[in-house]
């Protein structure tokens, strides 16, 4: 099969495209014929060996200290299963599904647990829309409904609200019935108010730690503010949550949770099946709406990469994988 694959870690053009072997399957995986995939943050942090803070060595340690130990990258599919382990009764042959894998999504089919964070994609969607939700719109559940527990009438705001994370988190906490400001480059701001935000900041021209309004939430998806920072414009009760787990925030996210008062809470949004599920019911009511950036092929991920890194993408930058599927089975061969 065709797949993009990775020795070192750098910049984009570290990605290549190769001929490798067909993964097998085992007796609890399946085996998907990746349709559509994304390139996130996430997948932008994993090429580079871009792990922040305290994070590098456990993150080096997890993934291979001078390059990645499994070549190929990719952390979001949406395919057809084309073969199914001996133990697996949760999908069949045929099932179209979403969901995400440590990696190896950037291939024309992919291996994951089928009891892993993946599950059969929404109706009405097509794969490369599928393909833009199971990370952003799977973290925005995780931190804002899951973690921060919004409430409708609550006062959230997103930094990075046009980003991957950042315009689901819009949508989610809209739909969860918060007042819901965004702050993003004056470019973006039609595009968020598109999605559901009452009010925008433009952050290159107003520092909000500094507006003395009030937040019961505020969600920072790209890790550009602080607690200390943002503790002053928190409510009294108020969540300041962060994808970015440097040490300090992590001593301050044990030590606020023991108090009844602001809190600090970061860490990582690894998905659950049932977390999956969820964002599919939502996509299907409306709650999440696919937004693509742009769309290259499987061979131009590198040029997917540099638009991530960009930083001027509003939604997700989608890689169009053209498939040969394998057989159908049951069993991998």
């Amino acid at each position: 099969m065709k797949a993009i694959t990775q020795t070192t870690y750098g910049t984009p053009d570290v990605l290549s495209l190769a001929d490798v072997a067909l993964p097998a399957v085992g007796d609890r995986g399946i085996l998907v014929a990746v349709r559509a995939s994304a390139v996130t943050q996430g997948d932008r942090r994993l090429r580079a060996g871009d792990f922040p803070g305290i994070s590098w060595l456990p993150g080096r340690l997890a993934i291979g200290l001078t390059g990645p130990r499994r070549p190929i990258p990719g952390t979001v599919f949406a395919g057809r299963v084309v073969a199914v382990g001996r133990a697996v009764t949760r999908f069949a042959v045929g099932d179209d599904v979403f969901g995400t894998a440590m990696r190896g999504a950037h291939a024309e089919h992919v291996v994951v647990p089928a009891d892993g964070a993946v599950g059969r994609m929404p109706a009405g969607m097509d794969y490369a829309e599928a393909a833009t939700l199971p990370y952003g719109a799977l973290t925005a559940l995780d931190f804002l409904r899951d973690r921060a527990a919004v409430a409708p009438g609550q006062r959230v705001l997103i930094v990075g609200a046009s980003g991957g994370v950042g315009h689901h988190a819009v949508q989610l906490a809209h739909h969860l019935g918060a007042e819901v400001t965004a702050v993003c480059s004056a470019r973006n701001h039609d595009f968020v108010r598109g999605l559901g935000a009452d009010h925008v900041i433009d952050y290159r021209t107003t520092d909000f730690t500094r507006s003395g309004e009030r937040y019961d939430v505020i969600f920072d998806t790209l890790g550009a503010t602080s607690f200390l920072r943002c503790r002053r414009v928190l409510a009294p009760k108020g969540r300041y949550l962060s994808l970015i787990a440097t040490a300090g925030l992590l001593l301050m996210a044990l030590g606020t949770a023991l108090v009844r008062r602001r809190r600090a809470i970061a860490g990582v949004a690894l998905g659950t099946p049932q977390q999956l599920d969820d964002v599919r019911e939502l996509a299907e009511a409306g709650a999440f709406r696919p937004v693509i950036d742009a769309r290259v092929p499987l061979a131009r991920v590198a040029d997917a990469h540099a638009r991530v890194e960009s930083g001027e993408a509003q939604g997700v930058v989608i890689v169009d994988v053209a498939t040969r599927p394998a057989r159908a089975s049951r069993v991998a061969a």
